[in-house]
């Protein structure tokens, strides 16, 4: 019953989470629309990077590095916008090498549970796994694109995320045991997932400005699906379709 109750604070906290970050961006709007003087960089689209570096970040546990660029990558243009005395472009370069190559030398080895459910039974049965098992995903697909075919018998999950990118993954010759979880987050970008024709498809996904849309044409019913693929996570401004060969 705990890892039911702490999979369901993961849910709503990437809800909160995407809720306060649009909540913050509507109030700063408001704010220069009624006459507050706002520096003109907070509403660049630099700053707008920064903020969804840091919004994949927590999204992701800090993985990977893809959130990371986005920041160094916003805030090297955000204090150019500033209007500082100094060049920035002297220092950029050698500042964001320090940091990358510090983050790589210093990030921990990441683990994460992946939940395996029975859909006729309350219990649901957590797995540790590491992030480079062939039985997990882990994509990231940060301006530019990504395929990848998925063989496991015995898959887990895992994460998939696309920010203005695409990414493709194939799952026709994966198989698992009842349901397992994806982790998908799509910002200025779409994700493409195909899919077996007997797996239901079950979408807790945060839709802003954008969709999930299971496009099959030949499924079957309901009743024979034996399959869940479970999908969390947040869409913005970008779609995630789902297919069969």
């Amino acid at each position: 019953m705990e890892n039911l109750n702490n999979n369901n604070h993961v849910k709503n906290s990437g809800r909160v989470l995407s809720g306060a970050i649009i909540l913050i961006i509507g109030l700063a709007f408001l704010l220069n629309n009624i006459g507050l003087n706002i520096p003109h960089w907070i509403f660049s689209f630099w700053t707008f990077l920064i903020v969804l570096g840091v919004f994949i970040g927590i999204r992701r546990n800090f993985k990977g590095i893809g959130w990371l660029v986005l920041i160094l990558f916003g805030l090297y243009q955000t204090i150019d916008d500033m209007g500082f005395d100094f060049d920035v472009s002297k220092y950029a370069l050698g500042f964001g090498l320090v940091i990358v190559g510090c983050f790589l030398i210093l990030k921990p080895k990441h683990k994460k549970s992946f939940k395996t459910e029975f859909p006729n039974d309350s219990s649901a049965e957590y797995i540790d796994v590491d992030k480079n098992s062939n039985d997990i995903i882990d994509i990231t697909a940060v301006f530019g694109g990504s395929n990848q075919t998925v063989y496991s018998k015995k898959f887990k999950g895992g994460d998939i995320t696309a920010v203005f990118g695409g990414t493709d993954i194939i799952m026709t010759q994966a198989d698992f045991n009842e349901s397992v979880s994806l982790d998908v987050t799509a910002i200025f970008g779409g994700i493409k997932l195909i899919v077996p024709p007997n797996w239901a498809i079950k979408s807790n996904v945060t839709a802003i400005f954008g969709s999930v849309e299971d496009k099959r044409g030949h499924m079957l019913p309901v009743d024979q699906m034996q399959k869940t693929l479970i999908l969390d996570g947040t869409v913005l401004f970008g779609g995630i379709e789902i297919k069969s060969f």
